[in-house]
């Protein structure tokens, strides 16, 4: 157990840090960091405070698609957007695009690793995730159609509002799920040939 809520913790806070790298590399970020970073121009509250913002909003529609948070939920809420602000203010942005681009791939590599982290840690899925397990449950659609539906949405709303939609964007969705699926056995709590046998279900 200790192990576990050490795991949860150190992956919920390189999770946040790595999505600060990604906005500090200028070249575009993850769909809800896009409508995170649009909100925030708009509204001039840190983009870090608006991803908890954000997360608390997306767990209240667990209401409806009959969801039920772990403790990994709350703290996912709590503790990703407030490392990622905290890091927002101490990382310098990065200066020419070897830099940026360097920049970008570092964040996405760490939030892969962060992903196997606290997924590993097995208290519950993140807000975002739980809303698309749940549209999968409730209506029945398949996890690919309702992520690319809350993803897509997001991240246009975020765009038309000013986030940042560019090459960091593509290369985040090419390169995240590959990554966490080769992170997430390495960090999984269950016992090893039950981990395998699930990670191999999922490919």
């Amino acid at each position: 157990m200790t192990r576990r809520i050490v795991q949860l913790l150190v992956g919920l806070v390189l999770f946040g840090i790595g999505c600060a790298l990604t906005v500090e590399a200028g070249l575009g970020v993850d769909p809800w960091t896009v409508l995170a970073q649009g909100i925030s121009l708009r509204t001039g509250i840190g983009i870090g405070w608006v991803a908890n913002i954000l997360g608390a909003i997306v767990l209240l529609a667990w209401i409806p698609l009959r969801q039920k948070p772990g403790a990994g939920t709350i703290a996912n809420i709590l503790l990703v957007g407030t490392s990622m602000q905290f890091a927002l203010d101490v990382l310098p942005v990065a200066s020419g695009f070897g830099w940026q681009l360097l920049t970008v791939l570092a964040g996405i590599c760490l939030v892969a690793l962060a992903s196997g982290l606290y997924i590993g840690a097995r208290f519950g899925p993140g807000p975002r995730d739980g809303l698309m397990t749940g549209l999968n449950s409730r209506f029945g659609w398949p996890i690919w159609r309702s992520r690319a539906i809350v993803e897509i949405t997001v991240l246009v709303i975020g765009w038309m509002l000013g986030g940042t939609v560019g090459l960091g964007t593509v290369l985040f969705a090419a390169l995240i799920g590959p990554l966490v699926h080769v992170a997430l056995p390495l960090f999984d709590t269950r016992p090893r040939a039950t981990a395998s046998a699930s990670v191999a279900a999922e490919a």
